[in-house]
């Protein structure tokens, strides 16, 4: 009879644990104390271990003989997986899409691209990176597909949050105008290369870790 109770929490915890690995509030390498999040969400060890091992599942996580449980390191060549992975996925998923991109929907996505031109921090450029995105995708109706693009949009959220913090500067998307334009003239095959292109755009950028040390960040910008 616990059990569902036990679940429920248990997603709790792994969607709260999530947003703030994604957001860099728990940095890369960092320990996940069993005994300080039962604590904090008063509640047993049982569903903290299924959160944790949600977390794992998602890659946000991992568990490490006589160590515990520690949040889950990157590098350049996971942002370059996560990256070839959303274009090839996002590629796919706009071919689908296309047929059914009505006029409306091309204008939600113009009004994310100038949500997106406008962002004077890192969270709401990601978030509105993220929107205009999934408005172009969404009318593929392919659930699955779409379900992998949302966790690859939580990766790459994961990278940016790591790098770009603070100091971020408002700048203009060219490739979210040149997508819509290809569109709204139906020249898919334009806007499907610039997506491509423009999906495994990678920037990169020194970053002060919480020890004072520096180390060089990447992350998709686009």
């Amino acid at each position: 009879m616990t059990k569902p109770a036990e679940d429920t929490i248990a997603v709790r915890i792994a969607k709260a644990l999530a947003e703030r690995i994604i957001a860099g509030e728990i940095e890369p390498g960092a320990r996940l104390r069993q005994d300080h999040i039962a604590a904090e969400f008063e509640t047993s060890h049982v569903p903290v271990r299924e959160a944790f091992r949600r977390l794992e599942a998602q890659g946000l996580a991992i568990s490490e003989p006589r160590r515990g449980v520690r949040v889950a390191s990157f590098d350049l060549s996971e942002v370059k997986e996560v990256a070839a992975m959303r274009a090839a996925l996002e590629v796919l998923a706009l071919r689908h899409a296309a047929p059914h991109l009505t006029a409306a929907i091309l204008d939600k996505a113009e009004q994310a691209r100038r949500d997106c031109d406008a962002a004077t921090d890192v969270r709401a450029w990601e978030e509105a990176n993220r929107r205009f995105h999934r408005i172009l995708v969404a009318p593929c109706g392919m659930k699955r597909l779409l379900a992998t693009i949302d966790d690859l949009h939580a990766a790459s959220a994961r990278f940016l949050f790591s790098a770009w913090r603070s100091e971020w500067e408002s700048r203009t998307d060219h490739d979210h105008r040149a997508i819509l334009s290809a569109l709204r003239n139906g020249d898919l095959e334009t806007a499907i290369a610039t997506l491509a292109r423009h999906a495994q755009w990678i920037g990169e950028r020194p970053v002060r870790t919480a020890s004072g040390a520096t180390r060089e960040a990447f992350a998709i910008v686009g």
